[in-house]
């Protein structure tokens, strides 16, 4: 029996800065009138989103200059004034759209009048007139985008580089985060056991006249240096002095051996 056919949509990768732009986008843009004006405009956003015309992100699209309204991006929201706002904007994200908007990537303040021929208007929502852009032949005038239903929109929550952590001359490498993305952290980096517990080794210092001192057990914290790029055992179980562990060769490609 063959096995039945996978379905494969695009995925396009969204944060949560870029929720919030789109949010702001449909709350400023439709005039927070309505849910028709809310999904008209969103629909647009993800319309300039899946074609090759414009910046491959939610916020690079509507922080492009002279596409979307005067501080959408900074201005205070209400979201009293509309209470659906947050409900529009997940609708979205999951795939619906105002099935009137179509290929419109475009839109203004309804009333207005323009003498361009190639505006070729589809619907009025929340205020707004949306067109889409085609020539003499009806063809669009940008790349069309992609229906709904062939792609997706899945979360991406930004972890931080681990090389990005490297600001001074010396760092933990226990601070350093796992994003499981990248082996040469996993394979290069020793993992220090526990620091002394303060306690402990307070609790030793303080001995009675005529007994042992027993010291705590201390165990290693590997520290690494950027500017040498050296690891160096700074604290040792044992009495010997901490000393450098060698550097890893380096091949002339830029790769560690």
């Amino acid at each position: 029996m063959k096995p039945a056919p996978v379905s494969r949509k695009l995925v396009y990768h969204y944060t949560p800065a870029d929720r919030d732009c789109m949010k702001r986008a449909m709350y400023f843009e439709s005039q927070r009138s309505s849910r028709e004006g809310l999904m008209a405009v969103g629909t647009v956003i993800m319309n300039r989103l899946t074609s090759d015309a414009y910046p491959p992100s939610i916020c690079g699209i509507i922080a492009q200059e002279k596409q979307f309204a005067p501080g959408v991006l900074t201005r205070p929201i209400n979201e009293e004034t509309v209470p659906e706002l947050d409900a529009a904007v997940d609708a979205i994200i999951r795939g619906e759209r105002n099935s009137e908007v179509r290929d419109a990537m475009f839109f203004h303040t309804a009333g207005l009048r323009f003498p361009y021929q190639n505006m070729h208007y589809v619907t009025v929502a929340g205020g707004n007139a949306f067109y889409e852009k085609r020539d003499r032949d009806g063809e669009l005038q940008t790349p069309p985008p992609k229906p709904a239903d062939e792609y997706v929109l899945a979360l991406v929550r930004s972890n931080p580089d681990p090389f990005s952590l490297i600001q001074a001359k010396e760092f933990d490498v226990a601070s350093i985060p796992s994003t499981g993305t990248d082996p040469m952290v996993a394979m290069n980096v020793p993992v220090p056991i526990e620091r002394p517990d303060p306690l402990a080794v307070r609790s030793a210092s303080i001995q009675p006249t005529g007994t042992q001192s027993v010291k705590p057990p201390v165990g290693p914290v590997i520290l690494a240096s950027s500017m040498s790029n050296e690891w160096m055992l700074r604290f040792d179980a044992g009495n010997a002095k901490p000393t450098p562990t060698p550097s890893p060769k380096r091949s002339p490609g830029g790769v560690d051996r």
